[in-house]
């Protein structure tokens, strides 16, 4: 079992970043969290260590499915559980405890990193994930790095807008339509263009945040290495990255060196069998 690994250093937004909070009409606004200064609590927008742990999570599932091969060959549970966490709910089969669930960890490293729930327990991980702090003035006691921004100058507000296209010439030949008395479609009424508006943090922000993972074991410590080293070179952060947000490059340091690693992708297709067996144990 290896020691207690730490990384800390800085994330720089590549492109804006959006990590909804409060909605407000046609405006959502960043998460926040109060923050104590010397001038008293103020509210700060910032990222939380859970939506950095899912980013961090789905690139280590897609990791460990193109090194076993297991899509759509395992339970929709043990797919949810490595994917998304899983749900703690009831099941008929044996609970996943005791040898069950030391046999699921000492196999999958997904789960020993990330943890889960399934098959009617719950699976401990070895990660914890920092909040991923704005380094601006309110948060100079934090982060140690003094700003003469202020966190009410540090976002902006973007603006979008959805189109219907129920009268323009195309939507005619893609759409099921109904004739009138004459022979002529009958366009139905639907609303114009909506226009609606998202916080983010601007691109060249930095934050300030840490991962620890705790005691992992060698498999463990191998595969998040790979894991971390993969999400880096093409860091995402927040939400909507299907229209350009969330770019961010890291810059981490670990809090010691980091040698003589496994071939983590070797052993477990070398104990694919007993790899597939943990797999169906969780349900």
């Amino acid at each position: 079992m290896a020691e207690t690994t730490r990384w800390a250093g800085t994330l720089t937004a590549r492109s804006s970043i959006v990590h909804a909070g409060q909605t407000r009409g046609t405006v959502t606004l960043l998460r926040r969290e109060t923050v104590m200064t010397p001038q008293g609590p103020v509210a700060i927008p910032l990222v939380s260590g859970n939506s950095w742990r899912g980013r961090l999570r789905r690139v280590g599932e897609e990791l460990l499915r193109d090194t076993l091969g297991y899509e759509g060959k395992i339970p929709v549970a043990a797919a949810h559980a490595l994917r998304g966490g899983g749900a703690l709910t009831k099941t008929s089969g044996q609970p996943m405890s005791g040898a069950l669930l030391a046999r699921a960890r000492a196999w999958i490293p997904q789960l020993g990193v990330f943890g889960a729930a399934g098959s009617g327990a719950l699976v401990d991980s070895c990660l914890e994930v920092g909040k991923v702090i704005p380094e601006v003035a309110e948060t100079e006691r934090i982060t140690g790095i003094p700003r003469a921004i202020s966190a009410m100058e540090a976002t902006q507000l973007e603006s979008y807008s959805r189109t219907v296209d129920g009268e323009a010439h195309d939507f005619v030949g893609v759409a099921p339509m109904t004739l009138d008395q004459e022979g002529h479609p009958v366009v139905p009424e639907v609303p114009g263009q909506m226009a609606y508006r998202v916080e983010t943090f601007p691109a060249g922000t930095r934050f300030h945040t840490w991962l620890r993972l705790r005691r992992p074991t060698d498999l463990e410590l191998a595969f998040f290495v790979d894991v971390l080293d993969t999400w880096c070179a093409d860091g995402r952060l927040g939400g909507r990255a299907g229209i350009g947000h969330g770019l961010v490059e890291a810059d981490l340091e670990c809090d010691q060196p980091i040698t003589g690693l496994m071939d983590w992708r070797t052993y477990l297709r070398d104990h694919q069998a007993e790899v597939d067996a943990a797999l169906e144990l969780i349900r």
